[in-house]
């Protein structure tokens, strides 16, 4: 069971401390280090949001945008060329156009995928 917590699009991994007797939280899928903890779930859910306004006040205030957790869906527009030679390189490759998307821009990006090199293990 995965433990976690959800508010404005921002997730809360949720860990109990024994040793302190509280929840400690921290926001995950971002860089930006979010971190809280609470005495039990509701003052943990309350902490967890006060510490997302804050973490958007800061950044509007510094004038940067808050960091927000990528959705992993993309949509692309692009020439009909483009899309119809992509369809081809994903058949012949035996794979889903979005697969091989995904394939694409991982190596566009040469940041290793954790879901992409699962998949081409299997």
């Amino acid at each position: 069971m995965i433990n976690s917590m959800t508010y404005k699009g921002y997730t809360a991994s949720m860990v109990f401390d024994a040793e302190d007797k509280i929840i400690v939280g921290r926001v995950l899928d971002i860089d930006d280090i979010i971190s809280f903890h609470g005495e039990s779930v509701t003052e943990f859910e309350s902490n967890f949001r006060a510490a997302i306004e804050d973490y958007l006040a800061a950044s509007k205030e510094l004038g940067s945008a808050a960091e927000r957790p990528a959705s992993g869906k993309i949509m692309l527009r692009i020439a009909p060329e483009v899309h119809a030679a992509a369809l081809k390189a994903a058949a012949r490759s035996g794979t889903s156009l979005n697969k091989w998307a995904e394939g694409a821009l991982v190596q566009a990006t040469r940041k290793p995928c954790v879901r992409a090199a699962a998949r081409s293990e299997a």
